[in-house]
């Protein structure tokens, strides 16, 4: 399926498969992907470490496994798995196939499952047989049952249930590539490549990404940290959204190093892997980096180290970085867009330029991918090669217009934001109204209202701040117990349940 704005391929021609090869081809026998160490502790199986020939063996063999499946050229993949070796090898390898990846959430479950993938008419999931203590392949085979379309669920793990496809014999690396060729016409950048789920106040809003986009949004990151090819890094963001693409699998796939990833937050597991990184990139959420580096897990000068700010309002507010390390802050816009910008003498965030954003640090010769303006509405607008040119499936609307409606090329973040004409720069000072943003997910404060109202018309729940989440939840009902095993069974996502247990026994955890 091709995007038509034929100006976004420009200069971009290649594909993130292309990417892959390219890195492969130079070093086939260096070390490409290597799991958290303790992996254990969260899903099934013996950390891997892949080369890039293995991992190319295992790309090829999953296309394979799909294309086998009978599914066809631009089918739609859902992927839910943790932070680790799979998913990555599962992304790439939905791509090869030719199909569309449309990575979700970790913490969705049954009924986000359905109302996102029944919006995109996904045929197929693949997950993991346990990520904790939350059976996900089970998560997948009720969500199937309630999509028609999804005609297979595919899973990595042992103990799958019954018509579950099982994926481990990927890594059976004798297998050899037995995958159909496919075509489309057009140039295979434009072509899509994920679709990733945003969210307004009117609910799920899938979006379209092209290869174009992504590597965009790579290069943005990747230019402001100055990387070299070879350069390595760990990432603890999983790729369940267009940020964890961007700052996970695009600057991998530009530098050709080794990716390492971490899952959840394990103190001793990312001290060992910030010790085997040497130099290299270190990607975190923006609100857990003053408490890691308090207690001394980031020391590395030769180590640049990438916040993720999924919450932009708080920028301004971010303590003077007192690390020894470079700093970059990412700047997400939920998935619309991201800006990146390193840290300067005063070790304070870069405000976000008005206009085109460019950096001295860069090469003369790098790419603008990102430009920024303030809309008649206030509101924070970005335009460039990684905003998203439409919605998914294409020019399908959701209520009265297209919830990503382009603007003389800009597309509406929805943010809130000031402007000093003066310094030509921006100030984010609001979220989009309506909405709970927890962490990387985003609520509909409407729909938790009648949610919670439909299970039990007696209880209440309310958004409140919190320090390293954004906001939270917190709800009172007569019988919490009771209502708490009723939204369970409804499969609703646990950082809306879990309002109403104690805290200290979170599975969001």
């Amino acid at each position: 399926m091709i995007l038509g704005e034929g100006s976004r391929t420009a200069g971009t021609a290649a594909t993130l498969d292309d990417l892959f090869r390219r890195a492969g081809v130079r070093h086939p026998d260096a070390i490409a992907l290597a799991d958290p160490p303790n992996r254990a502790k969260f899903t099934d199986g013996a950390p891997r470490t892949l080369s890039f020939a293995q991992a190319d063996r295992a790309i090829a063999a999953f296309a394979a496994k799909l294309r086998g499946l009978g599914l066809q050229t631009d089918t739609v993949v859902a992927i839910q798995l943790p932070n680790t070796v799979e998913s990555v090898v599962a992304f790439l390898g939905v791509l090869r196939a030719g199909m569309i990846a449309a990575p979700v959430p970790l913490l969705w479950r049954r009924q986000d499952m359905v109302t996102a993938l029944g919006h995109i008419g996904a045929k197929a999931i693949v997950t993991s047989s346990r990520i904790g203590a939350t059976a996900h392949a089970e998560i997948a085979t009720q969500t199937a049952v309630e999509l028609f379309p999804i005609r297979h669920v595919c899973g990595f793990g042992p103990n799958l249930p019954d018509g579950i496809v099982p994926l481990d014999d990927v890594f059976a690396f004798g297998s050899a590539d037995v995958s159909a060729p496919h075509t489309r016409l057009g140039p295979a950048a434009a072509h899509i490549a994920a679709i990733t789920f945003g969210l307004d106040a009117g609910g799920c809003m899938p979006v379209a990404r092209s290869h174009v986009e992504l590597v965009a949004a790579g290069l943005e990151t990747f230019l402001e940290t100055g990387a070299a090819l070879e350069t390595s890094q760990l990432s603890t963001i999983p790729i369940g959204s267009f940020a964890g693409i961007a700052l996970t699998v695009l600057p991998w796939l530009l530098s050709g190093g080794t990716l390492h990833l971490h899952h959840g937050f394990d103190p001793d597991a990312f001290a060992a892997q910030c010790g085997a990184l040497g130099c290299g990139t270190v990607i975190l959420p923006a609100a857990a980096i003053t408490a890691i580096s308090e207690v001394g897990l980031l020391t590395n000068p030769k180590q640049t180290i990438v916040a993720l700010w999924r919450t932009p309002e708080r920028l301004t507010t971010a303590k003077p970085w007192e690390g020894p390390s470079p700093l970059v802050d990412v700047t997400s816009f939920g998935e619309i867009g991201l800006v990146a910008a390193r840290r300067g003498e005063n070790r304070l965030p870069t405000p976000i330029p008005h206009g085109v954003v460019d950096s001295s640090r860069r090469a003369p010769a790098a790419p603008i991918v990102i430009e920024t303006t303030r809309s008649d509405a206030g509101t924070l607008a970005l335009r460039g090669r990684m905003v998203p040119a439409q919605s998914f499936p294409p020019a399908a609307e959701r209520g009265q217009a297209l919830r990503v409606s382009p603007n003389a090329g800009y597309v509406d973040t929805g943010f809130a934001c000031s402007i000093d004409r003066h310094a030509r720069t921006l100030i984010v000072t609001a979220p989009p109204p309506g909405i709970a943003a927890i962490g990387g997910y985003c609520f509909p404060l409407n729909d938790v209202d009648e949610l919670v109202g439909q299970t039990d018309p007696d209880a209440t729940i309310i958004a409140l701040p919190d320090a390293d989440l954004g906001q939270r939840f917190a709800g009172s009902a007569a019988d919490r117990a009771d209502l708490l095993a009723k939204l369970k069974a409804r499969g609703v996502n646990p950082l809306i349940s879990e309002a109403f247990q104690p805290r200290g026994r979170s599975e969001a955890a």
